[in-house]
């Protein structure tokens, strides 16, 4: 069996499907079989791996809502170790429609135990809230991986995620457990970036992450190519990072 991450914080902005696309493809170019499951109704993960969603037939809200096995939707991408669930905006609807149905919480989990043999990393792309996309993500995922943005504000938020894997934990989920939390934009010209690191790790010790993300142009650069980093810019320090970020993460299995 592989190991499902899920990658998670209810914010936007923090580097959430930057670290989900880059972080599959570090682990497919460490010949890792994986699937991202872009679980994100804005769709970022899917086209920042160059597939058009716009002549997407079938998505995962697809296998949600309407018991498409997820074999039907995943498709290649650029990198022969790496595969995708793609999303769409179809799936604004998914947070209304799952409310009424039976195992809502527990449908992408069903799904995915048909698959999970086939690959050896399932990388979830949550959406920027803790609604019941996410939720599905936590209680299919055996750990979290929380992007925390080197900014004000930082901790206040991470507080709250923490405190909801908890309770995933506790009622859904006995097998999940935090990855890390991984420090993203972090730029260390500045005062305040050091400053979210060491309460970050005052707070949460061995929880954090060893690898940084820096702030990078590139890096900001390579979705709008459709491309992850190292296919963009491999030598980029954004790339050199998220290569890091993926051996840290095997190293944990």
């Amino acid at each position: 069996m592989g190991r499902t991450l899920a990658i998670v914080n209810q914010k936007g902005g923090v580097g959430k499907t930057t670290t989900a696309v880059n972080l599959a493809a570090g682990l497919a170019l460490a010949e890792r079989r994986t699937l991202l499951v872009d679980l994100d109704p804005q769709g970022n993960a899917t086209t920042g791996l160059g597939v058009d969603k716009a002549a997407l037939e079938r998505t995962i809200y697809h296998v949600l809502l309407e018991g498409v096995p997820l074999g039907g939707v995943v498709k290649p991408t650029m990198l022969p170790f790496l595969h995708l669930a793609p999303s769409d905006i179809d799936l604004v609807g998914a947070e209304i429609e799952l409310v009424s149905l039976d195992n809502r919480e527990g449908r992408l989990k069903e799904a995915l135990a048909a698959i999970t043999q086939a690959y050896d990393y399932v990388i979830i792309d949550c959406p920027p809230s803790l609604g019941i996309l996410t939720l599905n993500a936590l209680a299919a995922a055996e750990a979290a991986l929380v992007p925390l943005q080197c900014e004000y504000y930082a901790m206040e938020g991470l507080a709250h995620i923490i405190r909801t894997i908890g309770l995933v934990h506790e009622r859904l989920n006995p097998d999940l457990k935090v990855e890390g939390v991984v420090l993203t934009m972090f730029d260390g010209r500045t005062s305040l970036a050091g400053q979210v690191r060491a309460e970050a790790q005052r707070q949460l010790g061995k929880q954090v992450m060893t690898t940084i993300i820096p702030r990078n142009i590139r890096l900001s650069e390579a979705p709008s190519h459709g491309k992850p980093i190292m296919l963009y810019d491999l030598k980029s320090a954004g790339s050199t990072a998220y290569l890091d970020l993926a051996r840290e993460v095997i190293s944990h299995g």
